[in-house]
């Protein structure tokens, strides 16, 4: 389960996205996933404000609809290395296309274990060594009292045209990407940067996450061996009155039918439902 402080430390940063609707429904997907930060790289404030202007509204677009207090919170920078300053682990999406990176590209499912042991690792003490300083071969220490840098993931989507540009992809330690299918007459495959968003939380999401909404429990009362054996006795009557018995009687022997009501009335409310199905058949039978 991912805790919201885990949660806390993911920073969505959209590079080059120039559709107002397309950041809002981003912003929208991280807070039906519970994610907050998220940061806008681009040198138009335009698209950004207008996003912002949206998800503000009373009725706001159905593709910004419950986004309002991501906007709200969300940054806008003017260049990639400002975005992504803080952040420990920088993850790059792509679509692949037509380029060679000459990098190993992980699908999604096989780079969230990375993803969620960066989100979920210990902070860091200050005066300790951060988690960079630790990969490194001759790690400097950290000078005493001088905060260490904490666990933070940026997950990077590039604009909706070009996606992520090879100069981007070089801030990235990790490469990931959607699989899609491949039909043989397509030219470029790619999805929906919104839904890009959605399908990336979704999946450091999928074991479920602190603060979700809990699913609704039944609470019913299990059948009890007398509720099986009363529908036992009524399968055999309703088999006998149709015949069933004579015609096929190595498929109507009482242990077989007993066994064959264990499946069909695992709850109290269930035997009954059949019983009375079973009493409507038998009495229709008997009236001809």
């Amino acid at each position: 389960m991912l805790s919201a402080a885990a949660r806390a430390r993911l920073t969505v940063v959209l590079v080059g996205a120039r559709n107002p609707s397309n950041i809002g429904a981003a912003a929208r997907a991280m807070q039906d996933f519970g994610f907050s930060d998220l940061r806008i790289v681009n040198d138009y404030a335009a698209p950004f404000e207008a996003a912002q202007l949206e998800a503000a509204q009373t009725e706001p677009p159905k593709s910004a609809v419950g986004a309002a207090s991501v906007m709200q919170q969300a940054r806008r920078f003017s260049s990639l290395p400002e975005a992504i300053a803080d952040c420990t682990l920088i993850a790059g999406t792509t679509a692949i296309g037509d380029r060679d990176l000459q990098r190993t590209i992980l699908t999604l499912q096989q780079s969230t274990s990375e993803l969620l042991a960066h989100l979920q690792a210990p902070a860091t003490k200050p005066g300790a060594p951060g988690l960079d300083s630790e990969m490194r071969a001759d790690p400097a220490p950290t000078p005493t009292g001088t905060p260490a840098p904490q666990p933070r993931v940026a997950l990077l989507f590039g604009s909706e045209k070009t996606g992520l540009t090879n100069d981007q992809l070089s801030h990235c330690s990790l490469l990931l990407t959607i699989p899609l299918f491949a039909p043989e007459a397509a030219r470029h495959l790619s999805m929906n940067l919104g839904q890009s968003v959605a399908v990336c939380l979704y999946e450091l999401t999928r074991e479920g996450l602190e603060g979700a909404k809990p699913l609704p429990a039944l609470h019913e009362a299990p059948a009890t061996a007398e509720d099986r054996e009363r529908l036992t006795q009524l399968l055999l009557d309703v088999m006998h009155t149709a015949d069933y018995t004579r015609r096929f009687p190595a498929n109507a022997t009482e242990p077989l039918v007993r066994q064959l009501t264990q499946q069909l009335g695992t709850t109290h409310r269930e035997s009954m439902t059949w019983m009375g199905i079973l009493r409507q058949i038998l009495w229709n039978s008997q009236k001809h």
